[in-house]
C-alpha cells in the first residue's frame, strides 16, 4: 500500500509561482511513475505532468513551458513547480503514483487547492 500527501497549494495572484510537493509513504519501493493531475471547478480531472523513476517526464500542453515536474527518489517525493500561473490553473491538484503496471496511477492523494486570482 502507498499513501500520498500533497502540500503547497494556496491562493496567489496571476503571474506568481507555487511549488507543490507530494510525499509518498508505505510500499515506496514499488512506486514506478508519479504524476500530477488537476480538477478545475465544474470540470473533470485532467493530466498535468508525470515522471518515471528514471526521470523521464511528460507534460500536458497546458503545462509545457510553465510547469516543471521533478522527483527526489531518496525522499520519495515528487514536486510540481508552477510558474506564470493563470486563473485557468485554478483547480484541486492531485498527486498519483503507479505501483501496479496493470493499473497506471492507481494510488491517489487527497488533493491540494490552488487558486489563482486575476
Amino acid at each position: 500500500q502507498v499513501q500520498l500527501a500533497e502540500s503547497g497549494g494556496g491562493l496567489v495572484q496571476a503571474g506568481e509561482s507555487l511549488r507543490l510537493s507530494c510525499a509518498a509513504s508505505g510500499s515506496i519501493f514499488s512506486i514506478q511513475s508519479m504524476g500530477w493531475f488537476r480538477q478545475p471547478p465544474g470540470k473533470t480531472r485532467e493530466f498535468v505532468a508525470s515522471i518515471t523513476r528514471a526521470g523521464r517526464t511528460n507534460y500536458a500542453d497546458s503545462a509545457k513551458g510553465r510547469f516543471t515536474i521533478s522527483r527526489d527518489n531518496a525522499k520519495n517525493t515528487v514536486y510540481l513547480q508552477m510558474n506564470s500561473l493563470k486563473p485557468e490553473d485554478t483547480a484541486v491538484y492531485f498527486c498519483a503514483a503507479t505501483v501496479d503496471i496493470a493499473s497506471p496511477f492507481g494510488s491517489w492523494g487527497q488533493g491540494t487547492q490552488v487558486t489563482v486570482s486575476s
